[in-house]
């Protein structure tokens, strides 16, 4: 089966985030992933984990200011050193979480800009960021995100992904698969996972529409999450959706899906 792991931005978000890891051990989750650990003490973070036997196994490179709109910085020709300040910011949260894997958000492609600008910018910026991670050992993701529900954002399908790894030529620099995000804009999601497995770093879920919780929407996992297994894929599922219970006790009510897994 696989392995599954919370994210604590999206879910028990009815409670603080340094009290989300006590409920997603409860929950049964033995690992987590977040968005961005930066607002929190690392060594917060790190008593939490190990207090509830948790593993937090990714969170994101900084992405610039995600309250005033940025969805990511790597594909900006002019923020180029505010991105490259935050990889060493990354790596330190991230030795001190014990965390493998960083996944870095190309972001919007910025009014006016080329996008063979843009894609340069992001060629070098993806290089400069795995060397980074690769002495110290940790996987570097690139995620492509749907265009529906983020339009303008830079990197939105597999393919585009898949050439970008090829492009940067780094070995350590690998997909993060978001089947929800991979659904809005391509379907196909077992071919595509099995051709991919080879540069496959880390997959995450929720169902459409919505991106709310497994059995909510058209996507079949009782076939997708046993074909990960089938197909070799031997990493984390990264639980990454909005329940659709809202309110307090949302993320609970809606675990059901989670049973059949175990």
């Amino acid at each position: 089966m696989p392995l599954f792991a919370a994210n604590l931005s999206l879910l028990f978000t009815d409670r603080p985030f340094l009290d989300r890891f006590a409920a997603a051990a409860r929950a049964g989750f033995r690992a987590v992933e977040c968005q961005f650990p930066y607002d929190w003490p690392a060594a917060e973070i790190a008593q939490r984990l190990h207090a509830h036997g948790l593993q937090m196994v990714l969170h994101n490179l900084p992405a610039g200011d995600w309250a005033a709109g940025d969805r990511g910085i790597a594909c900006h020709p002019d923020r180029v050193a505010e991105f490259r300040q935050g990889v060493p910011q990354a790596l330190a949260c991230a030795r001190a979480l014990g965390v493998p894997r960083l996944n870095c958000l190309a972001g919007l492609l910025p009014a006016g800009v080329d996008p063979a600008q843009a894609q340069a910018t992001l060629v070098d910026n993806l290089r400069f960021a795995a060397q980074a991670l690769a002495e110290h050992g940790l996987t570097l993701l690139v995620e492509p995100i749907n265009t529906r529900d983020l339009p303008g954002f830079f990197l939105s399908r597999t393919d585009a992904a898949l050439a970008l790894i090829e492009a940067v030529g780094a070995p350590n620099l690998k997909l993060q698969y978001d089947i929800y995000h991979a659904q809005r804009m391509e379907g196909e999601l077992a071919a595509t996972l099995q051709r991919c497995l080879p540069h496959l770093g880390h997959v995450q879920l929720a169902d459409n529409p919505g991106r709310h919780e497994p059995g909510t929407g058209e996507i079949h996992f009782g076939f997708l999450l046993r074909w990960l297994d089938q197909i070799g894929y031997s990493g984390h599922v990264g639980c990454e959706y909005h329940p659709a219970q809202a309110g307090p006790g949302g993320t609970e009510a809606g675990l059901g899906w989670l049973q059949a897994f175990r």
